[in-house]
């Protein structure tokens, strides 16, 4: 039980869920929880074939190692949501997005469904120099928080840049929203 004595009582039989449950309830907390969680998750969109799926785990591995909170969508989406409202909930989580725009099926939708609702989430494309961006990408680049796609020959080559090619400029350009956002809001 989570809720105090004389309220409604919330339960749950997961500790994590339970102080997950417990920062909602004592929402005081609530937007501290959502600058810390937004300023460290990174979302990855990308194939899950055998291949592919190598190069999204690669860089989830070294997003950690950079203390980042990636999130690959490799686990049984919720019960009582779709795939595309999964992955909406979790970019509205995240500080930016890394779209592996190689081999791509669902990357399109997603990105649909994310990009023109979510303008203050930078979307960082990655692509093998290999291939080429689906036609219809072309129409994201008038989104300013659509940041070009980087081009990279090899798994280790993407790593090897992960920083200076990808982190980088998607956090440069979220550090350019929140400003931006923060000159608004102040009035400047």
């Amino acid at each position: 039980m989570i809720t105090p004595q004389g309220e409604n009582d919330v339960t749950t039989d997961n500790l994590r869920i339970a102080q997950f449950l417990f920062l909602l309830l004592d929402n005081e907390e609530i937007r501290n929880v959502l600058d810390i969680v937004t300023s460290k998750v990174v979302l990855i969109l990308g194939r899950f074939t055998p291949e592919r799926k190598a190069v999204l785990d690669a860089l989830r591995t070294a997003l950690r190692r950079q203390y980042w909170v990636p999130v690959v969508l490799d686990f049984e989406r919720p019960s009582n949501r779709n795939l595309t409202e999964t992955i909406s909930t979790l970019a509205h989580l995240a500080r930016f997005v890394i779209a592996d725009l190689a081999d791509a099926k669902s990357i399109p939708q997603e990105l649909q469904r994310i990009v023109p609702d979510l303008p203050s989430l930078p979307v960082q494309p990655i692509i093998l120099v290999s291939q080429y961006e689906y036609g219809m990408f072309r129409d994201f680049r008038d989104y300013p928080w659509v940041l070009a796609p980087y081009r990279y020959g090899s798994t280790e080559e993407l790593l090897g840049s992960l920083h200076d090619r990808v982190v980088g400029p998607a956090s440069i350009k979220a550090a350019e929203i929140a400003e931006r956002r923060r000159l608004f809001r102040d009035g400047a």
